[in-house]
């Protein structure tokens, strides 16, 4: 499939480096890791004994699922750099 023809689930940020969600698949994603992040914490949070553990156990949970979630972006969004508010 070509690149210009795929549907874009992700859009390059108009100002810096980065994607915005641009379309329901993107918005869902996106909801999707936020949604997963914070019920990771939750969980860890409820079986750890102190804050430094449930940092400490939070870490490779959270790395993993940003890596996942800027995979998605990479695959299904628009090629990234650096933008300085022009087109």
């Amino acid at each position: 499939m070509d690149y210009q023809s795929q549907k874009l689930w992700f859009k390059s940020k108009t100002y810096g480096y980065g994607w915005t969600p641009c379309s329901w698949q993107g918005w869902i994603a996106t909801f999707l890791y936020i949604f997963s992040v914070i019920t990771f914490f939750c969980v860890i949070d409820k079986q750890s004994n102190s804050g430094s553990d449930t940092l400490i156990m939070f870490i490779l949970p959270f790395i993993s699922l940003t890596f996942l979630f800027v995979v998605i972006c990479i695959f299904k969004g628009e090629k990234p750099r650096w933008k300085w508010g022009n087109k």
